[in-house]
């Protein structure tokens, strides 16, 4: 799995839907070889998600941690916030199928999961596929590029002109 010390650095963060799966999740990913960099929460006291998601992205962005897994209760939240961040490719991912596809196709940098909506042995194969796949660079990476171009401009190109 991990190629070098970096590669196996997964930063991890919850909200307070999420800190039992994620508390969870770090002994699952030291049995896959990782080591678990937790930047919170710390208890289930309500707090707000997108500090936690900063906080993961930073360190992915800082070279702290090759990947990221963000846990609120939908997975939505965490989603759509850590995607605000220039290179961050989060994906909300249910079933292992999802995982595969997030990794294969559209290279994620970052597993965002549901806490509420499915299990833990269910999550366990969803996290142990998305750290397992690799990305399959080819006709995929023309999307990639748009959506960096994207990033980059501040706006998507006119629908009717393919870029």
């Amino acid at each position: 799995m991990p190629r070098n010390i970096i590669d196996n650095i997964i930063a991890i963060g919850a909200d307070h839907a999420g800190f039992a799966l994620k508390t969870a999740l770090i002994a699952e990913l030291a049995g896959l070889g990782c080591q678990a960099l937790d930047v919170g929460t710390a208890d289930e006291e309500s707090v707000d998600y997108p500090d936690y998601a900063k906080q993961v992205v930073a360190a992915l962005k800082d070279g702290r941690a090759a990947r990221g897994v963000l846990v609120c209760g939908s997975g939505i939240g965490m989603s759509i916030a850590a995607n605000k961040v220039k290179g961050i490719r989060a994906a909300l991912c249910h079933d292992e199928l999802t995982a595969e596809l997030s990794r294969r196709h559209n290279d994620a940098n970052v597993l965002c999961l549901p806490a509420d909506l499915i299990g833990e042995h269910l999550i366990n194969r969803v996290i142990d596929v998305w750290l397992q796949t690799e990305y399959e660079g080819g006709r995929h990476q023309r999307r990639i590029d748009k959506i960096t171009a994207f990033e980059q401009n501040g706006h998507a190109a006119s629908p009717d002109t393919p870029s």
